[in-house]
């Protein structure tokens, strides 16, 4: 590549660089309801992590693959299916968040059911999943998937002993069956010491900008975090199957967990550089006969700032 390419590349990347850490700081402003205690609590319970400047330069390169990744699936009319499961607030939403956050909702879209309605209770366990699935040329990212089963409605009493055993019967040869069909699955697992969820939670509850994120599963998850861990390991022992294996992605430090999986997803797909028409900004058509009417005041969002 030419120099002046590289130092136009560079501009390009200084200035992603300012904008995201200007978004950075406006989040971090957005947290003045936290206590000094907790604050205090949270640094003396976290080592230093990446640098800030670093972790955005790293997350900016991955975002510029993860554009390539999208021009590579919609040339091809591959099909990929992310799964994200894990311990409540160990950071599923901020790495999906980062994933999709440059990409095109057309092509690339976030699946996050609600719990079932008293229809959709009485269908073949996994029929309302199906629809969302992943046409040709499109990635669909499960927040939250079938895995409910295994895991909430197992723990919480949602659904019976038979219920689940036919699950881990079933899901083996439905996700062999998704492969079979052409789909790339790929299987997340967030993980999280008992310590970092109880912090985590201590925050939310302190940050008014943060409590919608605590249902009150997220809290009984505190309480039965023992049901919860018996009933992961049970479920990687039965659905870790080689056509759709487990990966688990250390979650404790929320930065790196966010580089490491995106990382790790473009190294399951084997995409490449695909062709582009070459784009051209065309001129703009002048009519001189045309004058611009004026619109009514009221039509106007006032100017506030």
């Amino acid at each position: 590549m030419a120099p002046e390419h590289d130092e136009e590349n560079m501009d390009w990347l200084e200035a992603e660089l300012a904008d995201t850490l200007d978004e950075d700081y406006e989040l971090e402003m957005s947290e003045p309801a936290l206590s000094l205690e907790i604050r205090r609590i949270y640094r003396q319970m976290h080592p230093p992590t990446i640098p800030r400047a670093e972790y955005f330069r790293q997350l900016l390169t991955l975002q510029s693959e993860l554009i390539k990744l999208q021009d590579w699936v919609s040339y091809t009319k591959s099909k990929i299916v992310v799964i994200f499961e894990g311990r409540d607030s160990a950071g599923k939403g901020g790495v999906i968040k980062r994933i999709t956050q440059r990409l095109n909702p057309r092509v690339a879209r976030v699946v996050a059911l609600p719990a079932p309605n008293d229809r959709e209770k009485t269908q073949w366990y996994f029929q309302r999943y199906v629809p969302h699935l992943p046409a040709g040329g499109e990635i669909v990212l499960f927040d939250r998937s079938w895995y409910n089963r295994a895991g909430v409605e197992r723990v919480m009493g949602f659904a019976s002993e038979d219920e689940v055993e036919q699950f881990f019967r079933d899901v083996p040869e439905f996700e062999r069956m998704l492969v079979r069909s052409g789909i790339i699955l790929i299987k997340y697992w967030f993980s999280i010491t008992d310590e970092e969820q109880q912090l985590r939670f201590l925050m939310r509850i302190h940050d008014p900008l943060k409590q919608w994120k605590l249902s009150p599963m997220d809290l009984q998850s505190r309480v039965r975090w023992e049901d919860y861990t018996k009933a992961k390991e049970e479920m990687f022992a039965r659905t870790n199957i080689s056509e759709a294996p487990w990966y688990i992605v250390e979650g404790n430090d929320k930065k790196r967990a966010r580089l490491n999986c995106m990382d790790h997803f473009l190294q399951q797909i084997p995409y490449t550089d695909v062709p582009h028409e070459e784009v051209s900004l065309p001129d703009r058509v002048f009519n001189p006969d045309y004058e611009r009417k004026v619109l009514p005041h009221e039509l106007y969002v006032p100017q506030k700032y």
